[in-house]
């Protein structure tokens, strides 16, 4: 298995670069399902930010990038069902990804809610406002 920064996965979902371009589709090229590319749940949190605030994509864009990344069988998504739930949260328009992927890790270690302050992201399965 080989890391994925995710400034890599970004030039490969983007394309925006030729140069990187050329060098991480090899990368990609090179990836099998025996020996794939791993995306920590913190480049899938930074390929998010990044998308989203700096390249102003809709939350549709961003959840089209994750699918794809979710369901590439050369790739290992760390807690890819959490990340799928999260994204499912994101197209529908219940919350913001972050939220979504919070509670589902939770619930994934455990926890049968996720305590919060926020009142978009109680709308979410597995939070509860703070009493």
């Amino acid at each position: 298995m080989t890391g994925l920064d995710t400034n890599v996965v970004l030039r490969y979902l983007l394309q925006d670069d030729a140069k990187q371009a050329r060098r991480v589709n090899l990368i990609f090229s090179r990836l099998s399902a025996q020996a794939p590319g791993f995306i920590s749940l913190a480049a899938v949190l930074e390929i998010v930010w990044v998308l989203r605030s700096l390249l102003k994509q809709t939350p549709s864009q961003i959840a089209s990038h994750l699918e794809n990344l979710l369901a590439a069988d050369t790739l290992e998504v760390q807690n890819a069902q959490q990340v799928f739930a999260a994204v499912f949260a994101l197209k529908r328009g219940t919350g913001e990804f972050e939220d979504a992927l919070i509670g589902a890790v939770n619930a994934w270690a455990g926890c049968p809610h996720t305590l919060t302050f926020d009142r978009r992201a109680a709308r979410l399965p597995y939070f509860r406002l703070v009493p």
